[in-house]
C-alpha cells in the first residue's frame, strides 16, 4: 500500500530527528499513536507524500483520502472571522459549511471521505467532536469497513485509550522519532497509558492566581449575583429555529455542563454569551447584571469572560509567537495588535508554564501540532483569570499527559468559590467533580 525508506525530507522544518522508514502492508489498519508534538501529524504527511524528500525512497498507492484535525473547525482561511457563523448576512454569502456545528463539519467530512470509496482511509483524531451516538455509529461503520475489506484505515491518535479494536498495528511516534511498527496487542501489552509527570498542585495555581490578582490584570467582581440571566430566548436562521424560548439563569460561583447532541445549538448558545452574536441585542438577555443593549460595549463584556471553542481555534491562523497568542486573551482579540508591557508578559510566563508549554513561548503558532495549539489558547483563555470561564470542548487533541494536566487545572478553578465555570463536551468522564449543574440541549 505504502512504503517508505529511509525519508528525509528536503525541508529541515518537517524532519525528524533520524530517517523514517515505514510501511502499510495490504490488509492491515494502523495506528499512530504518540504524545502532542511527537510527529504524528508530519508522519502522515510525509507517508502521504506531500513533503518532498532529500534523500530515501517513496511509493504511495492511489486513491487516498484524508481527513485532517482542522477538517472539523473548517479550512483555516483569511476570510473567515470568529463571529462569522452567526452574522446572518455574512451566513448568507459565505459557503454553508459555516452553518455547522463542529460536530456536524465532522459527519460532513467523513460522509465526503467515504463516498469516494477510497482504498485508503487516513483519519486523524477520528472521534474528535462526535457526540456519544455519532462515535458509536462511526466507530462500528469503520470496524465493518475493515472487516469486510472495503477500505484500509490509518488513525492518528493521541491516546492509547482510544486505539479501535480493528486496529491491527500500531506504530509509536514520539519525540520527532518513528518507532517500528508492532502488532496491536503487543503494543497494549508494552506501552501503557503514559503518566502525568509534574501535575499541577492545586494550591499552587490557588497562590499564583493571588499573585495574577495583585498585577493589576485581572478584574474585580462586581455585587450582581446572576452572571448570566435569559428569558425566552429564540434564535432561528431563515426557517431553522437553533433555540427556541430558552430561559437559563447561571448565578457566580456555579460550574455548568452544557450538553446536547451535535447540532443542537451550544455553540450558539455560547456565542450570545460571549457577544459573538447579533441576535443577542434582540434577546431578553443580562450578563454580569446588565441587560444586553443597555450601553456596554462588546468589550465589557468579554473582559470578564476567558474562552476557548472549535470557532476560535479555526478563527487563529495567525503565525505569530505562542506568547503572543496567549497575550491576546488579555485584550480579547484574535491576533495581537497592541504591544504588552513586560509584566503582561510575565503573567503570561506564568500561565504557560502552568499549562507545560513554557518551550513553545517563541514558537510560531501554525508550526505547532495541533495539540499544541490547543493547550496555547487553553492558556490565553486563563490569563486573565476571568470570572467566567467558558470551555467548549477543551480535550480536543490532547495526549493522555495533558488531558490530566488540563484536567488537574480546571479543576482548581473550580475550587474557587468566586469562579464561575460553562464546559461543554461529549464525554460526561471529562466533567470536573466540581461540575453540579447541567443544562441539556435537544434537536
Amino acid at each position: 500500500m505504502i512504503k517508505i525508506e529511509n525519508a528525509v525530507p528536503r525541508n529541515p522544518d518537517f524532519r525528524f530527528r533520524e530517517p523514517v522508514s515505514l510501511s502499510v502492508e495490504d490488509g492491515e489498519h494502523v495506528a499512530f499513536v504518540g504524545p502532542n508534538g511527537g510527529g504524528k501529524s508530519l508522519l502522515v504527511w510525509m507517508m502521504l507524500g506531500h513533503y518532498p524528500l532529500l534523500k530515501g525512497e517513496a511509493s504511495y498507492c492511489e486513491n487516498v483520502r484524508f481527513i485532517a484535525f482542522r477538517d472539523s473547525y473548517g479550512a483555516a482561511d483569511t476570510g473567515y472571522y470568529l463571529q462569522q457563523r452567526w452574522n446572518s448576512q455574512d451566513r448568507d454569502e459565505a459557503s454553508p459549511l459555516i452553518l455547522l456545528s463542529s460536530g456536524e463539519l465532522r459527519k460532513y467530512h467523513i460522509n465526503k471521505a467515504l463516498s469516494a470509496n477510497p482504498r485508503l482511509l487516513v483519519i486523524d483524531k477520528p472521534f474528535i467532536g462526535l457526540d456519544v451516538a455519532a462515535r458509536e455509529q462511526f466507530g462500528s461503520l469503520l470496524a465493518e469497513l475493515a472487516a469486510k475489506g472495503k477500505v484500509q484505515i490509518v488513525l492518528i491518535l493521541a491516546r492509547m485509550s482510544e486505539i479501535p479494536d480493528f486496529i491491527t498495528h500500531v506504530v509509536p511516534v514520539a519525540g520527532m522519532v518513528c518507532g517500528a511498527k508492532v502488532r496491536r496487542e503487543h503494543y497494549r501489552e508494552s506501552a501503557p497509558e503514559n503518566p502525568v509527570v509534574g501535575v499541577l498542585n492545586p494550591p499552587e495555581y490557588i497562590d499564583g492566581a493571588a499573585f495574577f490578582k495583585s498585577s493589576n490584570v485581572g478584574l474585580a467582581s462586581d455585587a450582581n449575583d446572576k452572571v448570566i440571566e435569559m428569558h425566552d430566548v429564540t434564535i432561528r436562521y431563515g426557517k431553522r429555529v437553533i433555540l427556541n424560548k430558552l430561559s437559563w439563569t447561571v448565578r457566580r460561583g456555579e460550574k455548568w455542563a452544557l450538553l446536547g447532541p451535535n447540532g443542537s445549538g451550544k455553540s450558539t448558545l455560547l456565542s450570545l454569551i460571549c457577544a459573538d452574536n447579533p441576535q443577542s441585542y434582540s434577546c431578553n438577555i443580562s450578563l454580569f447584571g446588565s441587560r444586553r443593549g443597555s450601553g456596554e460595549s462588546i468589550w465589557d463584556i468579554k473582559k470578564r469572560i476567558g474562552y476557548v471553542s472549535p470557532e476560535m481555534h479555526r478563527a487563529y491562523s495567525e503565525n505569530i509567537p505562542a506568547i503572543k497568542i496567549v497575550a491576546s486573551g488579555l485584550y480579547d482579540s484574535v491576533g495581537l495588535y497592541v504591544q504588552p508591557k513586560p509584566e503582561q508578559y510575565t503573567v503570561c510566563d506564568w500561565w504557560m508554564n502552568v499549562f507545560g508549554i513554557r518551550d513553545l513561548r517563541d514558537r510560531n503558532f501554525m508550526s505547532l501540532s495541533d495539540g499544541e495549539q490547543r493547550l496555547v489558547l487553553l492558556t490565553r483563555a486563563f490569563v486573565k483569570d476571568p470570572e467566567l470561564l467558558i470551555l467548549d470542548e477543551p480535550m480536543h487533541g490532547l495526549d493522555g499527559h495533558n488531558y490530566l494536566l488540563v484536567s488537574a487545572i480546571i479543576e482548581s478553578f473550580c475550587r474557587r468559590p468566586d469562579k464561575t465555570l460553562i464546559i461543554v463536551t461529549h464525554y460526561i468522564e471529562e466533567l470536573p467533580e466540581y461540575v453540579t449543574k447541567r443544562l441539556t440541549l435537544s434537536l
